[in-house]
């Protein structure tokens, strides 16, 4: 089952509030589309032609729609607009005076100050915006309006250091963790510029850098590095200070054994049927003694996994209570019956590509304060319908379209 918009509460928690959005890519539509599936009116900012560059990230396409672009851009209003020309200009700054919330991903804040977009500017017109805007390394620092991307970010965090196996290359997460790192941050970063609104009457400026999003992934590792002042070594699958705590083959795949405590240790060696004498040995029976001892434990446990299928251990470990699970492709993950039951796969019914498949809000609230109403918009979708909120006559919207503004 999925969840459609037919049917859902329409009072979400932050209806009544208008977002201008002026991102493309991943980091800022990534943050802007929980906005709107909390209810806010996410107006989408895009160029003329092209939109917003993840309408060019393809394939696959569904009818000639980006699948990327549709991922991450649901809940929004679409509108054109060459912010360059006088006119358009004029357009975006009527926009950010009315919202409550201007979201840009310029990479220099010079670009803002040309457009009278950044947020010095922007909070005296309107004191009560929320000003966010998202950049590689944010607007302070000696890399301070230099181009980030989320590899950027990963290289430069320390994260691609540590991935891969021991004797490998550093090897790149396969999704950018980076940018919707980013993106959630400054989603934190809003509501609560929000309450900070609500008590004082006050907007607020928000500067988010991938790259500092990047590193807080790194809150333990970095921690024993300060403990240690250590560079961590790369650990493949398993974990720096769990053992067993990583992938195992069986007669016929992979499964995954999380074994965080020591009664867990116990427990597994009984479904192993490994002897009590394993169990209670001094080189094993806790949890720094078996990471100082990993390559002894590994191998007691690779060899009994290996004897019987994955449904087998996986049964018989759930039965003890011992954290395991499969290792799934991606069209398993999408299928199990957790993620179906909690109505995570959210359909939309889109105006060219038809039914659309997403990711939902990955947190369940009571009351409706969460809602899918509208599908990822077509280019410039909604362009006369934003403009006529702002007091445009079809005439006056007619002469943009001429002068190619919108």
């Amino acid at each position: 089952m999925t969840q459609s918009a037919i049917g859902i509460p329409q009072s979400t928690i932050l209806s009544g509030l208008r977002v201008v959005d002026m991102t493309e890519a991943l980091a800022g539509p990534f943050c802007t589309m929980y906005l709107g599936d909390m209810g806010a009116d996410v107006v989408k900012v895009e160029r003329r032609g092209t939109g917003d560059q993840t309408r060019g990230w393809a394939p696959p396409y569904v009818n000639g729609e980006s699948a990327y672009f549709m991922s991450t851009n649901r809940n929004k209003r679409s509108i054109t607009l060459d912010v360059k020309t006088p006119e358009g200009g004029e357009i975006i700054r009527r926009l950010v005076d009315g919202a409550d919330i201007f979201i840009n991903n310029l990479p220099r804040l010079s670009s803002m100050q040309e457009l009278a977009l950044d947020p010095e500017t922007c909070l005296v017109r309107n004191p009560r915006l929320i000003h966010v805007a998202i950049s590689g390394f944010g607007h302070t620092g000696p890399r301070a309006g230099q181009p980030g991307y989320d590899i950027l970010a990963q290289g430069m965090s320390g994260i691609m250091s540590l991935t891969g196996e021991l004797d490998g290359a550093p090897i790149r997460y396969p999704v950018p963790i980076s940018d919707m790192s980013v993106g959630v941050y400054a989603l934190i970063a809003i509501l609560a510029a929000l309450y900070e609104r609500e008590r004082t009457g006050r907007g607020q400026a928000i500067d988010a850098g991938i790259l500092e999003a990047q590193m807080t992934w790194l809150c333990p590792t970095a921690g024993s590095y300060f403990a240690t002042e250590n560079n961590p070594a790369r650990l493949g699958n398993q974990h720096a200070t769990i053992t067993p705590y990583q992938p195992f083959a069986t007669s016929d795949g992979y499964i995954i054994i999380a074994g965080g405590t020591d009664r867990i240790w116990g427990r597994l060696c009984g479904v192993l049927g490994l002897p009590d004498a394993v169990r209670d040995d001094p080189k094993f029976a806790t949890n720094p003694e078996r990471n100082r001892n990993r390559p002894e434990v590994v191998a007691l446990v690779s060899e009994r996994l290996k004897a019987e299928s994955s449904v087998h251990w996986l049964a018989n470990l759930r039965e003890a209570d011992i954290p395991a699970s499969p290792i799934y492709l991606l069209d398993q993950a999408l299928a199990d019956p957790q993620v179906l039951a909690r109505h995570f796969i959210v359909t939309l019914d889109h105006p060219v590509a038809g039914l659309v498949r997403s990711l939902g809000f990955p947190v369940h609230m009571r009351d409706g304060a969460i809602s899918y109403r509208l599908p990822p918009p077509t280019l410039g979708q909604h362009t006369d319908q934003v403009l006529g909120e702002l007091e445009f006559s079809p005439r006056e919207i007619a002469a943009l379209r001429s002068k190619n503004v919108v």
